[in-house]
């Protein structure tokens, strides 16, 4: 019976699997938006103030961001808890597939989440009049959070490493 359970649960991480997957569609998904805001602004680029295209620019640096934390989340996160990919050697690899244990994979994460959030805070400042001060107060403190987090968890992540 113990057997059966062990195995059981091994083979549950497989659940994982279509998880992962959805994650490539979230990504197809923002690709499109991605293409959506390039299309939006080409036919406007003449006439926009230059403040208002660094915002846009701003936002497509933002998606990018999220893409790529996209991707490592889902191919560590697979590699990690379901089965290591078998990619044939004729074939490019990422320099850092099979080498993102999933500690080194949530200080990636807060990382990116770090500076997703200082770019959305350059993009509220930038548009800083348009805010009353408690919400610029209530963006600051939240991105300090972020940075705290990040922080705590690195120095957590560097305290536990016995190498």
């Amino acid at each position: 019976m113990e057997r059966f359970l062990e195995n059981a649960m091994y083979a549950a991480r497989w659940l994982l699997a279509p998880i992962y997957f959805g994650l490539s569609l979230g990504l197809l998904a923002l690709a499109l938006k991605f293409f959506q805001e390039i299309v939006h602004i080409l036919p406007n680029i003449f006439v926009l103030a230059e403040a208002d295209l660094i915002l846009v620019l701003l936002s497509l640096i933002d998606m990018a961001l999220v893409g790529g934390l996209l991707v490592m989340v889902m191919i560590s996160g697979y590699e990690n808890f379901v089965s290591q990919l078998d990619i044939d050697d004729s074939k490019e690899k990422l320099n850092w597939l099979g080498k993102m244990d999933s500690s080194s994979l949530k200080m990636k994460v807060a990382a990116s989440i770090v500076a997703i959030s200082s770019i959305h805070l350059l993009r509220v400042f930038m548009d800083a009049r348009s805010y009353e001060p408690t919400y610029l107060k209530w963006y600051v403190i939240i991105h300090m959070t972020f940075v705290a987090s990040a922080f705590a968890m690195g120095y957590l992540d560097k305290l536990t490493k016995h190498d």
